[in-house]
């Protein structure tokens, strides 16, 4: 098939920031692209071909929009699978399908799914509803601490918390979800696995993750990750073993914890571009973003090695701020050697709301950290 020049139409479900950097490079080859999202304010509107305003978990909206389209992706999971499925029957491709999709949706299918492939996970209990809880650990069935999840609908920090007390279950949404055991790990660790139609397969290089105490948010993604030689080929094996099993097309990020022991436990994966991804654009020699998009057209995959040191910082809203975005001191950070800023066009900032990232590029690892903490410092995302 001709995608280049064509009218080959991708559709991409979610127009948010992920879509918009995906956008950058099927811009870049010229390929049609259809976009829906729920807000009409959508990063990713101004650089598609065709906008479709619609709720990506409404059956309708989302099959009517899929029918138009001749490959169909993802920038977010929450989407309605069941139309996926009706899609992938009227012979569109899909890409995850929805069968993959549907298991990650759901943190206690997909944490199931682990153990039925033998894939290194912390213990858990699942339970339909968050009320029973309490009773499992008056019972001595669960003991504290743990973390709890929500099974479904949890995103850039929310539907996670660390329970240590009782009332630390107050006010949690009465919902499916899993305790899992509050593992003691020294990193947080994650790969990103290219896998194309034809079965072709690549791994990028293992990064480390910083993350926020108080937003559940990653802060900084450091790449390579600065761990043993070991223990970085074991996680990009258990990587690629999670990737082989749910047998994805396109990207998927696998989240890890490295243990005190320095043993590798899986925590969750996202099919498609990730956070953890984003300093490819700059210090890789193909980004995430467009491997995602030659793996779901089954192009040959890009190389996955870096050219150089990147660390990536997270621009959010600041705590205390709502309304139209302001950006402080961006030029500040602008006159540092090798720092690129990301600015996502989402009009209204709040507290935590990803707004935006930076990326800082340097031969040398460790002062690319020390920029990175400059650079977090000196920009400010406020308010007018």
């Amino acid at each position: 098939m001709n995608y280049f020049s064509s009218n080959f139409k991708l559709g991409i479900l979610g127009g948010g920031q992920l879509g918009k950097m995906l956008l950058y490079n099927t811009r870049k080859f010229d390929i049609q692209t259809n976009v829906m999202d729920a807000s009409p304010e959508a990063p990713s509107k101004l650089a598609c071909n065709n906008f479709t305003l619609g709720d990506l978990m409404d059956y309708d909206a989302v099959f009517n929009f899929g029918k138009q389209v001749d490959v169909l992706t993802i920038e977010i999971e929450n989407v309605n699978v069941d139309a996926l499925e009706a899609l992938e029957k009227k012979g569109i491709q899909v890409y995850p399908a929805a069968k993959t999709l549907r298991t990650i949706q759901n943190k206690a299918k997909q944490k199931l799914f682990y153990v039925d492939n033998n894939i290194p996970t912390a213990p858990f209990t699942r339970f339909a509803y968050t009320s029973e809880i309490k009773e499992a650990i008056n019972h001595g069935g669960l003991t504290l601490p743990f973390v709890w999840k929500s099974a479904q609908f949890g995103y850039d920090g929310q539907g996670v918390k660390i329970v240590k007390t009782l009332d630390d279950l107050q006010n949690l949404p009465n919902v499916e979800c899993i305790a899992e055991t509050l593992v003691p790990f020294k990193n947080e660790l994650a790969v990103i696995v290219a896998r194309s139609a034809n079965g072709d397969v690549k791994s990028y290089p293992v990064v480390e993750m910083e993350f926020h105490p108080e937003a559940n948010q990653v802060e900084y993604v450091i790449c390579p990750a600065r761990i043993d030689d070991n223990v970085a080929k074991k996680a990009k094996d258990i990587a690629l073993k999670v990737s082989e099993a749910f047998n994805h097309v396109g990207l998927l990020a696998v989240e890890m914890f490295q243990t005190e022991n320095d043993d590798i436990l899986v925590n969750e994966v996202a099919p498609r571009p990730h956070n953890s991804g984003h300093q490819t654009i700059e210090a890789s020699y193909t980004s995430q973003f467009e491997q995602h998009i030659r793996a779901i057209l089954n192009l040959p995959l890009g190389r996955t090695d870096s050219k150089v040191g990147g660390v990536m910082v997270n621009l959010v809203g600041a705590e205390g701020f709502t309304g139209n975005v302001v950006y402080q001191n961006i030029e500040t950070i602008m006159q540092m050697d090798g720092v690129t800023p990301h600015i996502y066009g989402k009009k209204e900032t709040r507290p935590f709301r990803k707004m935006g990232h930076v990326t800082i590029v340097n031969e040398n690892l460790n002062e690319a950290r020390r920029v990175a903490e400059e650079v977090k410092k000196s920009i400010k995302v406020i308010s007018e």
